[in-house]
């Protein structure tokens, strides 16, 4: 079984990647719909007793955890602490139940997979990517958004050119939608000449 990591930063269109490998039969791996899991699961007693007064009714209060984070400068590191490991057990269940069945490929859509080093672990990198004014115009659409979160999220996240760099493909998504699809495609017929190695070598 082939194991692709798909990445990018904020707002750079990794869920309508996602989304395209799904409706071609790929299984994926929401890393940020499993930390929304964790929220209101296993990580809520870690969390709150790292940040007191962050949780309620056992569930984080994402916004109190945000004012949390945005006053310990040290904050992301002990969150990431708590959070990282059990996304990492989820993905291993993830990729052990397609291996079970026989899945070719599996994708891992992780936002922070070369900052975790999750790209150690991978077959392929797809790296998804636009320009730094139409990723600014996405993010800050969305509810609650502001330019110094914005900030603050690019801060923890490796530059773009960087992840472009490392990748192994990288879809261009700051033009039509037709043509993204157009390099997806290309990408999906060039992984059936990948080898795959990852999941013997490290999730098995």
């Amino acid at each position: 079984m082939l194991i692709v990591g798909l990445t990018g930063s904020i707002g750079m269109g990794k869920s309508t990647a996602a989304a395209y490998f799904r409706d071609h039969g790929f299984p994926v791996f929401d890393a940020d719909a499993c930390v929304h899991d964790l929220y209101s699961g296993a990580a809520v007693p870690l969390i709150e007793s790292a940040f007191p007064g962050t949780t309620e009714n056992g569930t984080v209060d994402r916004r109190k955890l945000s004012a949390a984070l945005l006053a310990d400068e040290r904050g992301f590191q002990r969150l990431e602490a708590i959070v990282h490991p059990l996304v990492r057990d989820a993905e291993r269940e993830f990729l052990h139940r397609q291996f079970v069945r026989g899945a070719p490929v599996a994708v891992l859509e992780i936002p922070l997979l070369y900052e975790t080093g999750t790209d150690a672990f991978v077959d392929v990198v797809v790296v998804v990517s636009t320009d730094p004014e139409t990723q600014a115009a996405r993010v800050l659409e969305r509810p609650g958004m502001t330019r110094e979160k914005l900030a603050q999220i690019r801060s923890r996240q490796f530059p773009d050119e960087e992840k472009r760099a490392r990748a192994d493909y990288v879809v261009d998504t700051g033009a039509s939608l037709s043509q993204s699809r157009a390099e997806l495609d290309s990408i999906i017929a060039a992984l059936k000449d990948r080898q795959p190695q990852a999941y013997q070598r490290h999730w098995a």
